[in-house]
Protein backbone atom coordinates (compact mmCIF):
# COMPACT_ATOMS: atom_id res chain seq x y z
CA UNK A 1 0.00 0.00 0.00
CA UNK A 2 1.28 3.15 -0.97
CA UNK A 3 2.23 5.76 1.35
CA UNK A 4 -0.67 8.12 2.28
CA UNK A 5 0.59 11.62 1.29
CA UNK A 6 1.12 14.61 3.19
CA UNK A 7 -2.24 17.23 3.45
CA UNK A 8 -1.25 20.66 2.32
CA UNK A 9 -1.41 23.63 4.04
CA UNK A 10 -4.44 25.45 3.82
CA UNK A 11 -2.58 28.67 5.11
CA UNK A 12 -0.40 31.23 3.08
CA UNK A 13 3.19 31.53 3.87
CA UNK A 14 4.50 35.46 4.92
CA UNK A 15 7.74 37.37 5.14
CA UNK A 16 9.13 38.46 8.28
CA UNK A 17 8.15 41.74 9.14
CA UNK A 18 9.35 44.45 12.00
CA UNK A 19 6.25 44.19 13.30
CA UNK A 20 5.83 40.94 13.46
CA UNK A 21 9.53 40.84 15.16
CA UNK A 22 7.54 42.84 17.86
CA UNK A 23 4.47 40.34 19.00
CA UNK A 24 3.89 38.17 21.70
CA UNK A 25 4.51 34.47 20.90
CA UNK A 26 2.66 31.50 22.35
CA UNK A 27 4.99 27.74 22.49
CA UNK A 28 2.91 24.84 21.42
CA UNK A 29 3.91 20.83 20.88
CA UNK A 30 4.42 19.71 17.44
CA UNK A 31 2.71 18.20 15.67
CA UNK A 32 -0.18 20.73 17.40
CA UNK A 33 1.69 24.27 15.85
CA UNK A 34 2.09 23.05 12.49
CA UNK A 35 -1.81 21.94 12.70
CA UNK A 36 -2.81 25.70 13.97
CA UNK A 37 0.01 27.88 11.41
CA UNK A 38 -1.35 25.27 8.83
CA UNK A 39 -5.12 26.47 8.89
CA UNK A 40 -6.45 23.12 10.45
CA UNK A 41 -6.63 23.83 14.56
CA UNK A 42 -9.06 26.87 15.31
CA UNK A 43 -8.01 26.03 19.08
CA UNK A 44 -5.40 25.72 21.40
CA UNK A 45 -6.32 24.26 24.44
CA UNK A 46 -5.11 25.77 27.70
CA UNK A 47 -5.53 25.98 31.35
CA UNK A 48 -5.32 29.37 31.81
CA UNK A 49 -7.39 32.23 30.82
CA UNK A 50 -5.95 35.24 28.55
CA UNK A 51 -7.24 38.52 28.32
CA UNK A 52 -5.04 39.05 25.26
CA UNK A 53 -6.02 39.67 22.07
CA UNK A 54 -4.80 40.00 18.63
CA UNK A 55 -1.44 38.51 16.51
CA UNK A 56 0.63 36.26 18.10
CA UNK A 57 3.35 34.22 17.18
CA UNK A 58 3.38 30.21 17.14
CA UNK A 59 6.45 29.11 18.89
CA UNK A 60 7.08 25.47 18.45
CA UNK A 61 8.53 23.93 21.60
CA UNK A 62 11.83 21.98 21.64
CA UNK A 63 9.39 18.76 23.38
CA UNK A 64 8.99 15.72 21.13
CA UNK A 65 6.73 13.69 23.62
CA UNK A 66 3.76 14.02 20.95
CA UNK A 67 5.71 13.36 17.84
CA UNK A 68 5.24 10.28 17.03
CA UNK A 69 3.56 7.96 14.92
CA UNK A 70 0.06 6.87 17.45
CA UNK A 71 -0.24 11.11 17.41
CA UNK A 72 -0.58 11.21 13.51
CA UNK A 73 -2.37 7.86 13.24
CA UNK A 74 -5.22 9.28 15.91
CA UNK A 75 -4.94 12.83 13.94
CA UNK A 76 -5.56 11.32 10.05
CA UNK A 77 -8.01 9.35 12.01
CA UNK A 78 -10.10 11.78 13.47
CA UNK A 79 -9.18 15.09 11.49
CA UNK A 80 -8.40 13.43 7.91
CA UNK A 81 -4.90 15.21 8.50
CA UNK A 82 -1.78 13.29 7.17
CA UNK A 83 0.80 14.88 9.16
CA UNK A 84 4.81 15.73 7.61
CA UNK A 85 7.23 13.43 9.27
CA UNK A 86 9.50 16.17 9.29
CA UNK A 87 8.85 19.85 11.50
CA UNK A 88 10.65 22.32 13.35
CA UNK A 89 11.15 22.46 16.69
CA UNK A 90 12.69 25.06 19.28
CA UNK A 91 11.31 28.34 16.99
CA UNK A 92 9.01 30.42 15.53
CA UNK A 93 6.79 28.81 12.58
CA UNK A 94 4.19 31.36 12.21
CA UNK A 95 1.07 33.84 13.36
CA UNK A 96 -2.35 33.51 14.07
CA UNK A 97 -5.27 36.26 15.62
CA UNK A 98 -5.79 35.41 19.32
CA UNK A 99 -9.45 36.39 18.95
CA UNK A 100 -11.23 34.74 21.80
CA UNK A 101 -11.24 32.53 25.12
CA UNK A 102 -13.91 30.38 26.04
CA UNK A 103 -14.97 27.58 28.06
CA UNK A 104 -16.92 25.73 25.53
CA UNK A 105 -16.46 25.90 21.71
CA UNK A 106 -17.85 23.99 19.19
CA UNK A 107 -14.30 23.19 17.55
CA UNK A 108 -13.42 19.47 16.94
CA UNK A 109 -10.58 20.49 18.73
CA UNK A 110 -11.97 21.66 22.07
CA UNK A 111 -10.27 19.12 24.73
CA UNK A 112 -14.39 20.39 26.71
CA UNK A 113 -12.22 21.40 29.65
CA UNK A 114 -10.30 24.75 30.63
CA UNK A 115 -9.93 26.98 28.21
CA UNK A 116 -9.73 27.66 24.70
CA UNK A 117 -7.54 29.94 22.62
CA UNK A 118 -9.86 30.46 19.83
CA UNK A 119 -7.20 31.35 16.45
CA UNK A 120 -8.27 32.79 13.27
CA UNK A 121 -6.21 33.78 9.78
CA UNK A 122 -3.37 31.68 10.55
CA UNK A 123 0.34 32.41 8.35
CA UNK A 124 2.91 30.68 7.87
CA UNK A 125 6.25 32.23 8.68
CA UNK A 126 9.83 31.15 7.62
CA UNK A 127 11.39 29.41 10.45
CA UNK A 128 13.08 31.07 13.13
CA UNK A 129 14.56 29.67 15.96
CA UNK A 130 14.34 30.80 19.60
CA UNK A 131 13.59 29.53 23.39
CA UNK A 132 10.29 29.50 24.11
CA UNK A 133 8.43 30.09 27.40
CA UNK A 134 5.43 29.31 29.27
CA UNK A 135 2.33 31.73 28.42
CA UNK A 136 2.33 34.55 26.24
CA UNK A 137 6.03 36.21 26.38
CA UNK A 138 8.66 37.79 23.97
CA UNK A 139 11.06 35.70 22.04
CA UNK A 140 14.27 37.18 21.21
CA UNK A 141 14.54 36.59 18.06
CA UNK A 142 18.28 38.21 17.16
CA UNK A 143 18.86 40.51 14.53
CA UNK A 144 17.89 38.47 11.79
Amino acid sequence: MPAARVTQPRSPEIRWSAALRALPALSVHQPWAWLIVAGFKDIENRSRRTHYRGPVLIHAGLNRRLFHPQVWAWVAERHRIVLPEEMDFGGVVGVVDLVDCVTAHASPWFAGKGFGYVLANPRRLPFRPCKGNLGLFRPDLGAA
